[in-house]
C-alpha cells in the first residue's frame, strides 16, 4: 500500500550558485558517497541537485517531520547505475513509525531543471 509520495523540482543554476556561495552545504547535505560517481570522479550539479531533490521528495511523502538528518537519506546508485534510497537513523526511524517499507525513487533532469518522485510504500 502507498503510504506517500513525494515530488520535488530543482533550478540547477540556482542550486549550483547557492553551493558556491556556501560551500558547507555540500557537507552539511551530502555523505561524501554521494559526492563523487561510481568511478570516484566528483558529481556535476545537476546530479546533485537530482539528489537534493529526491532528499526533499523523502520528506514529503513522510509528511514533512521535523528533525530528520540529510545524511540519513542517501541516494546511491545499483550496479546498473539505477538510484536507490539508503534510508537509515532519523529517516528510517520515521519510516518505521509510518510502516514504510519500501522505496521507489525516480530521477529525471532535463535543461536547467532536476526533478525526483518518490513513493512510499508499506508491505
Amino acid at each position: 500500500m502507498i503510504v506517500g509520495i513525494g515530488i520535488d523540482v530543482v533550478d540547477v543554476p540556482r542550486f549550483e550558485a547557492t553551493l558556491a556561495r556556501t560551500p558547507g552545504l555540500l557537507d552539511r547535505v551530502f555523505a561524501p558517497e554521494e559526492r563523487v560517481t561510481d568511478a570516484g570522479h566528483p558529481r556535476t550539479a545537476t546530479s546533485l541537485a537530482a539528489r537534493f531533490a529526491a532528499k526533499e521528495a523523502v520528506a514529503k511523502a513522510l509528511g514533512a517531520p521535523q528533525g530528520m538528518t540529510w545524511h540519513d537519506c542517501q541516494v546511491v546508485g545499483d550496479s546498473d547505475g539505477r538510484p536507490w534510497l539508503r534510508i537509515t537513523g532519523t529517516v528510517a526511524a520515521q519510516a518505521a513509525e509510518q510502516g514504510i517499507s519500501r522505496w521507489h525513487l525516480s530521477l529525471s533532469h532535463d535543461g536547467d531543471l532536476a526533478v525526483a518522485y518518490v513513493i512510499a510504500e508499506s508491505a
